[in-house]
């Protein structure tokens, strides 16, 4: 029998069906390598001219921007889904509220080499793009307009990707992401209740269990949560509270949280055979003195990364009910991940 289970974060149903189980291999996609023109690619060495000019880079001290020899590279993002050029105006159309489409949205190019993923690349290079990513999140929350900063990543077609080069994207927006809001809301109810981070408690919970770990070091965890919404979805947090993905403290943890990023994609990659997937940083919005802010979100909210293999379709049951149907229970999935050598 399936059973019905409710995140303690957001209070979402999810149903984990065990009796759809399958065993990793029945999830691999043999469609995922889709056609990608090298050649083409805006994002490889020599085709700077080929994307806007660059706001930020790692690059060898005797280069000159917007030409070769970076090793991570920021320009706009091309095709933006929001524009600092529109300024911030909001109007009302009597129940409807609109603003100007305005926003930053900018590409990440985490390396050099059209084919090297992060399950791939160095620990030190994966701690460059991480960095890069802390000072573009601290940079664009210098602006007060921008509420929140959302930073994700897509590989692969089916999970958005447009490009096979590897990536990151970053999107300032001048409200709280609503995914975002509920947690912040449901962070702020359980600390109302208990005075203590429901991630942090979540993280001793999940310890003394152990059946969802998947890995921890020194500085952080990985597990399937209990109310998974995907296969093989897992959850990477620092042990330590902390509110901000570009804190001091994560600064000082990056090479922790590269070695976590990277043995729960080679974990993937082994299990699932290159799997597409998404993962997305929860951090805090942008905070400055403003009427309705609560007090307590330095003690209520722990940054985190979310992370999905792009496994099963969201469909007609899932869109009209709010509910995730997972053939996985995250025990399964937590089990194989703990077992793959690295």
């Amino acid at each position: 029998m399936g059973e019905l289970r409710k995140d303690p974060i957001l209070g979402r149903w999810v149903i984990i069906a065990t009796e759809r189980s399958k065993r990793p291999d029945s999830f691999v996609q043999h469609d995922n390598d889709y056609v990608d023109d090298k050649g083409k690619c805006p994002f490889c060495p020599g085709k700077e001219s080929m994307t806007p000019p660059e706001i930020y880079s790692l690059r060898a001290s005797n280069t000159s921007p917007n030409g070769p020899g970076w090793k991570v590279r920021v320009v706009p993002n091309k095709f933006p889904a929001c524009y600092i050029e529109a300024g911030l105006n909001k109007k009302g159309f009597g129940l409807h509220d609109m603003m100007t489409n305005f926003g930053a949205h900018e590409v990440i190019i985490e390396t050099p080499d059209h084919n090297r993923e992060i399950k791939d690349q160095t620990i030190d290079e994966i701690s460059d793009v991480i960095r890069v990513l802390q000072q573009r999140v601290e940079d664009l929350h210098r602006d007060e307009r921008f509420r929140y900063i959302l930073i994700f990543k897509n590989k692969g077609k089916n999970a958005g990707a447009s490009l096979a080069h590897p990536h990151h994207q970053i999107i300032g927006l001048p409200i709280t992401a609503k995914r975002v809001r509920e947690e912040l809301k449901g962070s702020q109810a359980y600390f109302k209740l208990k005075e203590r981070c429901i991630f942090c408690d979540l993280i001793e919970q999940e310890k003394s269990w152990g059946e969802r770990i998947i890995y921890e070091n020194d500085d952080f965890v990985s597990f399937c949560p209990y109310a998974s919404r995907f296969p093989f979805e897992s959850w990477i947090l620092p042990k330590e509270h902390s509110i901000d993905f570009y804190s001091q403290k994560a600064k000082e943890k990056v090479g922790s949280l590269a070695d976590m990023l990277k043995k729960i994609l080679v974990k993937y990659n082994k299990i699932l055979k290159n799997p597409e997937y998404n993962y997305i940083v929860h951090s805090a919005p942008n905070r400055f003195p403003r009427s309705g802010y609560w007090h307590t979100i330095e003690q209520d909210f722990h940054w985190h990364i979310e992370l999905f293999p792009k496994l099963t379709m969201v469909a007609g049951f899932e869109w009209g009910s709010g509910f995730y149907i997972n053939p996985m229970a995250p025990e399964i999935a937590a089990k194989y991940l703990r077992e793959e050598k690295y």
